[in-house]
């Protein structure tokens, strides 16, 4: 998400009327690299970039065939072959032993469906969809390279019957595919990716150590909301990267707040009584994940007067709480801690153990070998 706002703010500062832009899109990896498909870079006929493609070894070619595209005004598709370093024609040793196709494409800023319009889209309506980018087109007239088909957790119209049932997989999946299909006695392939909004953090309390937790989310794209009982602690000051700061007690603060499925709150206020009553109202809500500072006795001092005061959660309520919250990384420190508690949270919005990779039994990433196709009549 980071690194579609920071594209987005460079391509809004281009004066257009003087400048050309292209936008370069991996499309299909095979074995290893050090992107996946849908790394996008953005590039300007001055020399101007944004972006990434690759750890930096891709990219000076790139910008070469970048300007060539916005010369000619046609796009390409640009394969680049890492599997022998040896052989490798970019003169570099990539080391990645892997095949990455990759789009680049003129923007034409009146059209509606060039690919950064279709991004500032999202961005404005935060939500999650899918993309589905044409990159080879051979025989199919209605079809060219650069077209794109959205579909939205809500809207889905004009998407090809051959392509609806992938798109609809992919939104339910998250996994993007690189499919391969037969239409009309030609064939199409498409890059079928979901791009999902930003990581949303909730922060309840203003304390010293709630800083460098602001600052670090913000720095990796996420926006953060930090809501306090004690207005003096919210000065703008202590957080000018927070994406908003809310005054409100804790028996009304969720009544303020909109929270989705990529929302995470964390609660480090050091005050109990407001953790507690802070809590007590999330559980009622539909925050996928709640992570409380602090040690394991004090969320069990909490069960302890639930279960007094006669009120019951739901065990799969319960089972959102993270307490303590973080993963053991032997953290000390405000920063270190803030690095233990984000590390958390993208783990378990990725889905992933947050384990040693050295420890992980296979590659990092899924890969897509060539068999890995679909082909409709």
């Amino acid at each position: 998400m980071k690194e579609i706002n920071r594209i987005l703010a460079i391509y809004d500062q281009i004066n257009h009327a003087q400048r050309k832009v292209a936008l370069a899109t991996v499309v299909y990896v095979e074995g290893s690299a050090y992107r996946r498909p849908g790394a996008r870079m953005l590039v300007s006929d001055d020399g101007r970039w944004e972006g990434a493609i690759s750890g930096g070894c891709l990219e000076g070619d790139a910008l070469r065939k970048a300007r060539q595209v916005m010369r000619e005004g046609t796009p390409m598709v640009v394969r680049y072959d890492t599997m022998d370093d040896d052989a490798n024609s970019l003169g570099v040793g990539l080391g990645c032993n892997g095949i990455i196709d990759v789009l680049i494409e003129p923007i034409d800023p009146a059209s509606l469906m060039n690919p950064v319009a279709l991004l500032q889209a999202f961005v404005r309506q935060r939500d999650r969809r899918v993309i589905a980018t044409v990159f080879c087109s051979m025989s199919v007239t209605d079809l060219t390279i650069g077209d794109r088909f959205v579909r939205t957790e809500r809207v889905s119209a004009g998407i090809p019957d051959w392509l609806e049932p992938d798109m609809k997989l992919v939104m339910a999946s998250g996994k993007s595919q690189t499919l391969t299909y037969s239409v009309s006695g030609g064939r199409v392939d498409v890059l079928i990716e979901r791009i999902d909004p930003g990581i949303e953090l909730v922060i309840f309390g203003a304390g010293y150590d709630t800083i460098p937790l602001t600052r670090l989310a913000t720095e990796i794209g996420w926006s953060v909301t930090v809501t306090e009982d004690c207005i003096a602690h919210l000065a703008p000051k202590r957080f000018p990267e927070a994406t908003c700061l809310l005054y409100a007690n804790a028996d009304d603060v969720t009544d303020t707040l909109s929270f989705t499925d990529r929302t995470a709150a964390v609660l480090m206020s050091h005050n109990y009584s407001y953790d507690l009553a802070v809590l007590t109202k999330l559980l009622s809500t539909d925050v996928p994940y709640i992570g409380m500072l602090g040690p394991r006795k004090r969320y069990d001092k909490m069960q302890i007067h639930w279960d007094r005061s006669g009120q019951r959660f739901d065990p799969s309520a319960l089972k959102r709480v993270h307490s303590p919250i973080g993963l053991d990384l032997g953290a000390e420190t405000p920063d270190e801690i803030a690095l233990s508690i984000l590390g958390e949270i993208k783990a378990f919005f990725s889905q992933r153990s947050a384990g040693f990779l050295t420890d992980r039994v296979g590659p990092i990433h899924e890969r897509v070998s060539v068999d890995q196709q679909q082909v409709v009549v």
